[in-house]
């Protein structure tokens, strides 16, 4: 099934859902190690970032400075959508919430800090109930 483009469509179909844990940024020198299970890798040329569970990272004795919570957009969002992002980092902006986004090929993912993760939801369910 095609993804969804149409940005009223989109907004007013987000559906966000807070995904249970909390999860840190982690960079490394090289490839992922063995038996990690990063729910988002990044390969840059300064090493390779991985998103992992909080917990997962301090028993591996790894490094991080940013605790975050999990947000998924439950509506299938077409890869090539024009807007979505724009409009969900924007609501979150005028809230004074960081954001970052990882785009899936079904659902887009928001990473913000973890203590802002319910004022988040609020303000991205009162961005798609305005939509509506």
């Amino acid at each position: 099934m095609a993804g969804e483009r149409d940005l009223a469509t989109l907004l007013r179909g987000m559906r966000p859902q807070l995904n249970p844990g909390r999860y840190v940024y982690c960079t490394l020198p090289a490839k992922v190690p063995a038996g990690m299970r990063p729910v988002v890798t990044v390969a840059e040329p300064e090493g390779v970032t991985v998103v992992v569970p909080q917990e997962e990272a301090d028993a591996l004795g790894l490094r991080y400075e940013y605790v975050a919570a999990w947000i998924t957009l439950q509506i299938h969002s077409a890869l090539e959508a024009v807007g979505l992002t724009a409009a969900v980092a924007g609501r979150l902006a005028e809230e004074g919430i960081s954001c970052n986004v990882v785009a899936g090929f079904h659902h887009d993912h928001l990473f913000v800090a973890a203590d802002e993760a319910d004022r988040a939801v609020r303000a991205l369910a009162e961005l798609s109930a305005r939509s509506a």
